[in-house]
């Protein structure tokens, strides 16, 4: 049975697969068309596979306020209002990603950006993890039936339950992200056990990782806890100015996350069993029983004439020594040979 997963533009993303990573530009861009331009440019020649965005109509999302994110030295709504793209922008950094093989993906923080999102034409929908209780919202993006990934940082296994029961209400295609809402994340806040969570409460959702933490090792350590989408912020310049900037990976670490993820995936899974491709080093690295001395016909087998060398070549392993002991040689036996089974009798 295969494992669940989800699929944008002719992208599988699960378990059977390696680990998307998104390169989350966010508003890294302060508003600035060129800069976002640049960045999506960074990311495809880092190899990444996807860009994210933020989509912000303003007045639809919050009312005006002076509330100070942690991460920042002014209010949120200057903030949104400073970096805030148009739809002009958005559609022509769409189609500028698509060009490229580049899978464009934005969050909508309100249900005018989503409607903006869907008359643009995009293939799937991040949702933020402020926006993982906020249930009108996500009924409204699941309307559209397209892939949704979720994060879920500030909620838990109920409030994630009932947000999950809207997408399988729609019958769409959904992954989950954990996350830890902290700019940044000390590492021991991170809790990757929460992936196993994830995975056991919700067996039917692709899992991943949205890290704030200030390096790639969670990410990472997160493909080995079964982690098949891996979001951090992404900047060209980490010289630039902007609130996020801190918690972003450059060119050369997302590079490194992408390879990273690929090389850790590719190792899981298996048995502990021994490899057909391992007998060239079985040939020379194990020990097998072999002679020490002359040995006559009717001697018998004793540590004085028998140990335990390499090469691996011979018929009677290492393992097996002390079951050759006092046993009798069926025939004269020179010095520094492997022993056959045939030459002891039992």
């Amino acid at each position: 049975m295969m494992t669940p997963y989800i699929e944008i533009e002719g992208r599988k993303i699960g378990r059977d697969f390696s680990p998307l990573v998104i390169a989350e530009i966010g508003i890294n861009h302060e508003g600035d068309f060129e800069k976002a331009l640049q960045m999506i440019d960074d990311a495809v020649a880092a190899g990444c596979e996807c860009v994210k965005f933020q989509c912000h109509v303003i007045e639809d999302e919050m009312i005006p306020n002076d509330v100070i994110p942690g991460n920042a030295t002014e209010s949120i709504w200057d903030i949104m209002a400073r970096c805030a793209l148009t739809e002009e922008e958005e559609v022509k950094l769409m189609a500028y990603c698509r060009g490229k093989g580049v899978i464009y993906m934005s969050t909508p923080f309100s249900r005018a950006a989503a409607d903006r999102l869907e008359q643009m034409g995009v293939s799937a929908y991040k949702i933020g993890s402020g926006e993982c209780n906020n249930f009108p919202l996500i009924e409204h993006i699941a309307k559209f039936g397209k892939p949704v990934i979720l994060s879920t940082g500030m909620n838990d296994l109920t409030t994630i339950t009932k947000s999950v029961a809207i997408l399988r209400k729609h019958n769409i295609q959904f992954a989950l992200l954990h996350c830890t809402s902290m700019y940044p994340t000390p590492y021991e806040k991170i809790r990757l056990g929460a992936l196993h969570e994830l995975q056991t409460e919700f067996d039917d959702a692709v899992v991943g990782l949205s890290d704030h933490s200030l390096s790639n090792f969670p990410c990472l350590g997160a493909v080995s806890c079964g982690a098949s989408i891996l979001e951090r912020h992404f900047v060209s310049d980490k010289k630039w100015p902007g609130p996020d900037v801190e918690i972003s990976m450059n060119p050369a670490e997302l590079k490194e996350l992408i390879n990273g993820s690929k090389i850790i995936h590719q190792c899981l899974g298996g048995s502990k069993e021994i490899l057909a491709e391992e007998q060239p080093t079985i040939d020379f690295a194990y020990a097998t029983v072999v002679s020490i001395a002359k040995i006559k016909k009717g001697d018998t087998f004793s540590k004085d004439n028998l140990w335990v060398k390499r090469p691996g070549t011979g018929e009677i392993l290492a393992a097996d020594y002390e079951n050759i002991l006092g046993k009798t040689a069926a025939i004269d036996i020179p010095d520094k040979v492997h022993i056959k089974l045939d030459w002891v009798i039992q």
